[in-house]
């Protein structure tokens, strides 16, 4: 498990407008499978977000919290405190991680926390249909034509100048 622990941050295009929810959730359940780990043991925790719904669709018999928006890092953290058996599995969004919820991950980091912590980030609100997320790279342009005029929060590179144990990058595309 400890393989998996840490930052996995899926990386989609912008112009795609994709989560990449099917590639990610079939990377989780493969992990989980290779690695024997009982569903009984897992608590699967999300903020609000289109990454929210991700962890609806793997390890039916597992626990599960779809919390409030940008609070995921202080659920996961409190579900792993509170039972030291449960191995917590986090889906966050970009906007739940980098913008509402940038302190509680910043500090979930510095206590260097045994949580699997997954961020679906598309740099854009898909909720609200467009909004630039503070993931999004500068000069990046909406349907609309609006430029976004600030540059990005990396989110790989925050979590490790804040010391996070494991982190990974990947497209899911």
């Amino acid at each position: 498990w400890s393989h998996y622990c840490g930052l996995i941050a899926g990386q989609s295009q912008f112009q795609s407008r994709g989560c990449g929810h099917d590639a990610i959730t079939a990377s989780i359940i493969a992990a989980c499978y290779e690695l024997s780990i009982d569903p009984k043991r897992v608590i699967k925790v999300s903020g609000i977000g289109c990454s929210s719904k991700t962890t609806n669709y793997f390890m039916d018999q597992s626990f599960g919290f779809n919390g409030t928006h940008g609070r995921m890092a202080a659920l996961a953290t409190g579900a792993g405190l509170a039972n030291h058996l449960l191995l917590p599995v986090g889906v966050s969004g970009d906007g739940d991680t980098a913008a509402i919820g940038l302190g509680n991950f910043a500090h979930m980091i510095r206590r260097n926390l045994n949580i699997a912590y997954i961020v679906e980030n598309n740099g854009v609100y898909g909720l609200t249909k467009g909004q630039f997320s503070a993931t999004a790279d500068k000069g990046d342009k909406t349907k609309r034509g609006l430029e976004n005029p600030l540059p990005a929060v990396d989110i790989p590179s925050l979590a490790i100048i804040m010391g996070a144990t494991f982190v990974a990058r990947s497209f899911s595309g």
